[in-house]
């Protein structure tokens, strides 16, 4: 079994703060209906992951004023284990968004990104279809970014901060 190596309360503080940012700029990109986010994360060593689902409800027309409501207990739940994810380079894992059909009958829509080296990643279709393969019947679709950049700083705002929209 691998020793994880300590890490700051600085590089912990990053890591709690951009899983916030990531899961913030996942929800603004939601359509209206019923979606789930989960992740598994496993650190060096370890045989099985540790997992954290987060059901998301959309309200509203697609719109930035479109209301999201997540579970506190399970938005929480979330950002901690992504938080541990990002923060410790010797663990890695997926983190899945599963979201309603885009047509009438259609199958459930996915994306996935990989968890590695304290980066996600996005996954191309073929990617996430592997990862996921036959657990989750679905079309699979690439995967939109979620790190932000300097670059990207004062260009958008911040939509859905998640402890605003969470219902108790």
């Amino acid at each position: 079994m691998a020793k994880l190596k300590p890490i700051s309360p600085t590089r912990i503080a990053e890591a709690r703060e951009e899983a916030y940012a990531v899961l913030a700029r996942l929800m603004g990109q939601l359509a209206p209906g019923e979606h789930v986010v989960r992740l598994g994360v496993t650190m060096d060593g370890q045989e099985k992951p540790l997992c954290a689902a987060l059901p998301l409800s959309v309200e509203g027309e697609g719109g930035p004023e479109d209301l999201v409501g997540a579970e506190e207990k399970y938005l929480e739940n979330m950002a901690f284990l992504l938080m541990v994810g990002l923060a410790q380079p010797l663990s890695y894992g997926t983190l899945f968004l599963r979201s309603p059909a885009q047509g009438a009958e259609g199958a459930p829509v996915i994306r996935a990104w990989h968890l590695a080296y304290c980066t996600l990643s996005e996954c191309t279709a073929s990617e996430a279809a592997e990862l996921i393969g036959d657990r989750e019947p679905a079309v699979f679709v690439d995967a939109f970014g979620l790190h932000g950049s300097d670059e990207d700083e004062g260009e958008g705002e911040a939509v859905y901060p998640p402890i605003a929209y969470t219902v108790l």
